[in-house]
């Protein structure tokens, strides 16, 4: 948001410098990101009057001039021009030497691309010169700025400019421009008087509100009426018939405003449109009331193919998510975002009618992106316009048509309004707003600073009541009101405070975050990425995962106001996060992949009574690619097992999202703590997914207690280990980690059984299989002598007993 600080002299007698005021903005929620002054790049020219000419001896078109720039520069300067439009006693810019203009060579701008020209004293054709006069353009200014400005030779100027004047002074350039950033729940403050409004508040003075008084005249013409048929875009449209409008120029100040905002002046009634807009924050429009058929206007949403040609001449073809403004026949404009140019202001138009509305921001939005299509007002809308200014941008824009003699303000008016236009109020406990701050802020400070804002306060012991302003849709709650206090009443009266639960540390991780980091390193260290997703997705991902409709997992969190339906519900599982990036990197051709992410996943629990989720803290892994198989994944398993001295067990999984067959629960002790496998095939194909998918997942909270990433040391046995094979005959249901957790349960010297062979054939009972383990027998440090073969031997009895015992399995 530009403004200029002489627009905002003009609500506010503003006593302090820019610098000043940029700072107190600052020091009450508004950054100036931006402070320029208009003038920075012109020193030291000055109104000159030139008083004595001269043919210069060696040029047919060059004059040399006599030029009083006053008693400081001088009353007699010699200056030798070559501008046709010079005469004895024309006032105009004299830059002296060692002064600076505008550079406005292309060739010169590439050498100096700051756009500075400095000038020195010199020789044209032997006469010397000791500065030069200039025109508009060496100011960088147009006839916005002055009238004459634009003119292909020197700047004359106003007869009454005194002589030796800083020229910035006269032409406008001594004033700056303030580039505030706007917050997006301040739309109020998009425009000059918005602005107005805060530096009154925060400089406590009175703010000097513009006119917005008019005299409605009787008339001869027909009503122009007006209907809403899509009330929920549309709330409140306000319409207003002017007639005889008159053509010509705006006057100076009003094209000096907009110049200085970066609009150029086209004719009085577009003029007073942008103007309105600029210091009211009200779009307006205005149609050429002789093109509207039927003299009507009717707000609806477009059908399905309707065209319409805008003011820039573009032809859009609409659909019913499209907001349109008709007269009795067709489109004649796009809701909030440009006329059509089927009723455009002409030279040749005599009636107007004018257009004042609120029309929903996201619908606005929606359109112009759709459409490929913005203006200043769609800008404007999108931010978010209320109903309250609608009446108020009207009837300055009528002033304005008075004002300047553009037009005859008729009693011909129209407000349809579905908006809810009574002052709202609110009560607030003073404790709770002091309590919200951590201070105490006096009760008359608290009055003072509500009345200043417009919020027209009351107090009656505790109890706060204001009256919200109708243009401060922000405000709803108590802290609401908190902000607006503190803001003005200074953030530096702010006493730093712990939080409740704050305590002074010595910095650094504590030894969950270290348990953390370590854990992500080990991952790293495998070749997985790490990947950070948003902490919601869509309830379609659970028909995606193939979850039954009483699954847990679909029991989740929703989020009342939602970015998007894509987005709406907290995450109960991590896999359709991992899954949907795996979908993204095989499409875009990233065949192969490893990612991880460590993020919470959110429990609900009794809503009802106000209970906010378990938040868990969940891993998840996804390994994608041609090469790779199940235990890819339960590889990168096992290496978290053996970092943190954890004993994972394995068993059949039966989740609906993995391969029934190429999947497992993963186990500490009795308890499941997580899922790997690859994902069914059937999701696979719906997707299109041409390589394998493998995904994991551990429940971190589970085995929170259990995660021990201390180094251990313990001392090296004196006898080296044995190995031992032993193939036996289990059941087909038994798997392989059921026989492993026994193997090395039954003998304490067992430290390592690995799988090495599994065999299913004729020679074997059906229903049985023949699995072979390598069993490792290590001495501890303190034995004093080797494992003798029959020490083995009573190892492996006691072994084979437990396996019979326990599993119903043999020795082959």
């Amino acid at each position: 948001m530009k403004a200029p600080l002489s627009w905002l002299k003009d609500y506010v007698d503003i006593d302090i410098s820019a610098e000043q005021l940029a700072e107190k903005l600052f020091s009450c929620g508004f950054e100036v990101e931006e402070l320029v002054y208009l003038g920075e790049k012109i020193s030291r020219v000055v109104v000159g009057e030139v008083k004595a000419l001269t043919p210069h001896p060696d040029s047919d078109h060059m004059q040399i001039c006599v030029v009083d720039c006053g008693e400081e520069y001088g009353r007699e300067i010699q200056i030798v021009t070559g501008a046709d439009n010079v005469y004895v006693g024309m006032k105009t810019p004299c830059a002296l030497d060692n002064s600076t203009v505008v550079e406005s060579d292309p060739k010169a701008l590439e050498k100096n691309p700051d756009g500075i020209k400095k000038i020195k004293k010199g020789k044209l054709r032997g006469v010397e010169s000791f500065g030069m006069l200039c025109s508009g353009e060496e100011l960088g200014i147009n006839d916005d700025y002055y009238d004459g400005a634009e003119y292909y030779g020197l700047l004359d100027l106003d007869k009454s400019a005194p002589v030796g004047e800083d020229i910035r002074k006269i032409v406008g350039l001594d004033d700056w421009i303030f580039d505030i950033s706007i917050t997006a729940n301040r739309p109020d403050c998009q425009c000059i008087l918005g602005i107005a409004r805060e530096v009154a508040a925060v400089l406590g003075k009175p703010l000097k509100e513009p006119s917005y008084a008019f005299t409605a005249h009787k008339t001869n013409a027909a009503p122009v009426k007006v209907e809403v048929q899509a009330p929920d875009l549309c709330p409140r449209y306000v319409g207003h018939y002017v007639e005889n409008i008159q053509g010509g120029k705006s006057p100076a100040w009003m094209r000096k405003r907009l110049a200085l905002s970066g609009i150029r002046s086209i004719s009085p009634i577009v003029d007073i449109t942008n103007f309105v807009l600029l210091e009211m924050g009200q779009p307006m429009h205005a149609f050429d009331a002789d093109d509207l058929a039927g003299r009507k206007i009717v707000v609806r949403r477009a059908e399905q193919g309707e065209k319409i040609v805008t003011l820039d001449e573009k032809e859009f073809t609409l659909n019913p998510e499209n907001l349109v403004i008709c007269d009795g026949e067709k489109p004649v404009a796009l809701a909030g975002i440009m006329g059509g140019l089927n009723s455009e202001i002409k030279a040749t138009t005599k009636n107007v009618f004018f257009e004042s509305a609120k029309f929903a921001r996201d619908n606005v939005r929606k359109t112009s992106r759709a459409l490929g299509q913005s203006s200043d007002s769609s800008s404007r809308f999108e931010k978010g316009v209320d109903a309250y200014t609608n009446a108020y941008g009207m009837a300055r824009a009528l002033h304005l048509i008075e004002e300047l003699g553009c037009g005859t303000v008729t009693e011909l008016c129209e407000d349809v309004c579905a908006a809810d236009l009574t002052p709202r109020k609110m009560t607030a406990s003073v404790k709770k707003i002091n309590a919200l701050l951590g201070i105490v802020v006096p009760n008359e400070e608290i009055l003072a600073i509500l009345n200043r804002l417009n919020f027209k306060p009351s107090l009656s012991g505790d109890t706060l009541t204001v009256e919200i302003p109708g243009y401060r849709d922000d405000v709803d709650y108590y802290p609401d009101l908190a902000e607006e206090i503190i803001r003005m009443y200074g953030y530096d009266h702010i006493t730093p405070t712990f939080l409740e639960k704050a305590s002074v540390t010595g910095g650094g991780l504590n030894d969950e975050q270290k348990k953390e980091l370590h854990l992500k390193n080990v991952l790293r260290a495998q070749g997985f990425l790490e990947a950070y997703n948003y902490s919601f997705y869509s309830p379609k991902e659970f028909d995606l995962m193939k979850l039954p409709e009483n699954a847990e997992e679909r029991n989740a969190v929703r989020i009342l106001n939602p970015i998007s339906e894509e987005l709406s519900v907290m995450r109960t599982f991590l896999a359709p996060s991992m899954l949907g990036n795996a979908v993204r990197n095989i499409r875009r051709g990233n065949d192969e992949g490893r990612e991880f992410e460590v993020a919470n996943i959110y429990l609900p629990k009794n809503t009802e009574a106000g209970e906010q989720p378990e938040e868990r803290k969940t891993l998840v892994l996804g390994i994608w690619g041609a090469k790779c198989d199940f235990f890819d994944m339960k590889g990168a398993v096992e290496k978290i097992s053996e970092l943190f001295h954890l004993n994972f067990t394995y068993e059949r999984a039966e989740k609906p999202y993995l391969h029934p067959g190429v999947s497992a629960n993963v186990l500490v002790g009795k308890k499941i703590v997580g899922a790997i496998g690859e994902l069914d095939p059937a999701i696979a194909l719906s997707l299109g997914l041409d390589k394998k998918v493998y995904l994991g997942e551990l429940d971190l909270e589970e085995l929170k207690d259990s995660l021990d990433d201390k180094i251990a040391y313990k001392n090296l046995p004196k006898f080296p280990a044995v190995k031992r094979d032993l193939a036996l005959i289990a059941d087909e249901k038994l798997t392989s980690g059921e026989i492993e957790e026994v193997l090395l349960h039954s003998c304490k010297y067992v430290t390592a059984a690995k799988l090495f062979d599994v065999y299913r054939g004729g020679q074997l009972p059906e229903g049985k299989k023949s699995m072979a383990y390598t069993l490792t027998f290590t001495p501890d440090s303190t034995a004093e002598k080797a494992f003798t073969p029959e020490v083995l031997d009573g190892f492996v009895k006691k072994i084979l007993g437990n396996l019979k015992y326990k599993l119903g399995v043999e020795l082959r």
